[in-house]
């Protein structure tokens, strides 16, 4: 994250904003949370038959949570980077967690009405055979999580993404975007 003045300005505006509005902000902020928060359950149910299953639980349970921290933190229509000598300002998209919110209240209830259970308690090939009705995203490679139409797609490009895919990829602890060290430059990366 970028401290600049445009940063400071927006972040003055905003609470002075926040002393204005005085003690109806708390329950509005605390009520958009509640509609921004993905069903943890639903979540791992899902991760569960579109991540690989060579993960093994913990390595599951790591991923949805690198999902869900990212997803919480994403700030919707944020200002993006712009290039050197260009005075263009652009913004990111609308957030997708409301979306993705209903998507897994929608397979839930497609799931009760169609096997009078719960999406948790079907058996993983039950759970795939529901996901694909939903209509997942078609095309060529992974997109890019924000501009996944369906939140199982934007899950598993959130992962296939992530350094411990690559990692995995090439069975080597390469450990991208974290520096090894002078003295460990020239050395191979460890295998996994």
């Amino acid at each position: 994250m970028t401290h600049d003045r445009r940063t400071f300005l927006k972040r003055s505006g905003a609470a002075l904003s926040v002393a204005a509005v005085g003690t109806t902000l708390p329950q509005t902020l605390a009520a958009d949370a509640a509609v921004r928060r993905l069903d943890p359950a639903l979540l791992r149910a899902v991760a569960e038959v579109v991540l690989p299953s060579e993960l093994g639980a913990p390595m599951r349970e790591e991923a949805v949570a690198d999902f869900e921290a990212w997803a919480n933190a994403y700030e919707p229509v944020a200002e993006m980077n712009h290039g050197y000598g260009t005075s263009e300002i652009l913004y990111g998209p609308p957030d997708p967690v409301p979306a993705w919110t209903a998507q897994l209240e929608a397979l839930e209830l497609e799931t009760q009405k169609r096997t009078g259970s719960a999406f948790a308690a079907l058996t993983p090939n039950a759970r795939r055979a529901l996901l694909e009705r939903q209509g997942l995203d078609g095309g060529n490679g992974m997109p890019n999580p924000l501009g996944a139409q369906h939140v199982a797609v934007a899950l598993m490009a959130h992962w296939f993404g992530s350094a411990d895919a690559k990692d995995r990829c090439y069975e080597r602890r390469i450990g991208e975007q974290t520096c090894r060290g002078i003295d460990s430059a020239p050395a191979e990366p460890r295998e996994l």
